[in-house]
């Protein structure tokens, strides 16, 4: 009976160690996964450096060269400034969910994006894959409109000191033939 107890004893000392440290290694990794919460500022916006910025309607984070980021747990969320001249003082504000679910912003009269975006496992890495849709005027036609869709990738990534971002983009569409692709740095105001 006391050689019973013995090992009860034991076993129960030895699952404690076990669930303390497996506590203490989740701890560790979730206080080094990346956050790419904070005030970032860029030279350019994302879609200058591929010369995108056609594609974007007023407001939208792609042409902003400033934006604030609060990170949760499963989504981020972009406030981005109307950056277009003579443009009223207003606030983009978008929302990432890491789902890997489709979103869609609509702009009215077939003009807006829907984009997916997924994490890396160890949140050093953000995809976001976009399908901007809008009415063009054609060639020598102006007053006729073509549907163009732009499909644009962009990969987020996050330095090992949490003081830039390097977003590594590119972009086709169904009207031009050519990919582009380009490279934007946002570094941290704050």
């Amino acid at each position: 009976m006391k050689n019973k107890r013995n090992v009860l004893s034991c076993l129960v000392i030895l699952l404690t160690g076990v669930i303390y440290f497996a506590v203490q290694a989740q701890q560790k990794n979730d206080t080094q996964r990346a956050n790419f919460s904070g005030e970032w500022k860029s030279k350019e916006s994302i879609s200058m450096g591929g010369n995108i910025v056609c594609t974007y309607d007023d407001g939208d984070r792609m042409l902003s060269k400033t934006m604030k980021i609060a990170q949760r747990a499963d989504f981020l969320t972009i406030e981005a400034p109307n950056s277009s001249p003579g443009a009223a003082l207003t606030t983009s504000r978008e929302q990432l969910a890491f789902d890997g679910k489709e979103s869609q912003i609509n702009h009215g009269k077939e003009r807006g994006k829907k984009f997916t975006v997924k994490l890396s496992a160890d949140g050093q890495t953000m995809t976001i894959n976009s399908i901007v849709h809008l009415m063009v005027a054609t060639p020598y036609h102006v007053d006729v409109l073509k549907q163009m869709l732009v499909y644009v990738t962009e990969v987020w990534t996050l330095s090992n000191d949490g003081r830039s971002i390097s977003v590594q983009a590119s972009a086709k569409s169904n009207l031009f033939v050519k990919e582009r692709s380009w490279k934007t740095v946002f570094n941290k105001v704050n």
